[in-house]
């Protein structure tokens, strides 16, 4: 499956509504204290690059990147649509996303996700682009309802087309 990734300057209702899904799907995954999704409006602010991956016109895929320190960013909002699942468009928008982190000087990229068994393909994901297993950073606190994890030194052409290092 062939995508578009375009970064994201507004809301739409159609990305307003993929991102409402992101947050249902998760919401019963830990406890409201242990959920850190942003919704839209957080994700279009500044020190923020949303972006979003269509195909057909239809958003199939969101990734943001958020400021933490000089070098260092998070990624928040990964999302694949449940339809399409499997097909490496996570890949995809998270070798887009590293690359665009990299050309910009960024060194790591640090995430937060679930421990649940629901996020163990997003788990297995990020362990197949090299992203290990941190302690909590940023803001962040231990959490047994959260995994953390780095990715550090950036290096998206390293990245071979399956996103695999």
């Amino acid at each position: 499956m062939s995508i578009v990734i375009e970064r994201v300057h507004a809301a739409s209702p159609a990305l307003s509504a993929f991102l409402a899904a992101h947050h249902e799907e998760i919401s019963g995954t830990a406890p409201p204290e242990s959920i850190h999704a942003l919704p839209l409006d957080r994700l279009l602010v500044p020190g923020v690059r949303l972006f979003a991956g269509f195909s057909d016109g239809q958003a199939v895929a969101t990734g943001a990147l958020v400021a933490l320190d000089e070098g260092h960013e998070e990624l928040k909002s990964m999302r694949t649509d449940p339809a399409v699942r499997g097909q490496g468009v996570g890949r995809a928008m998270l070798s887009f996303l590293i690359g665009d982190a990299e050309s910009r000087g960024i060194s790591r990229i640090s995430l937060e996700t679930g421990s649940d068994d629901f996020f163990v393909p997003a788990r297995a994901l990020y362990a197949r682009i090299g992203f290990e297993e941190c302690g909590p950073f940023g803001r962040y606190r231990p959490d047994p309802n959260s995994t953390f994890m780095s990715l550090a030194p950036l290096s998206a052409s390293r990245l071979s087309p399956d996103g695999r290092r």
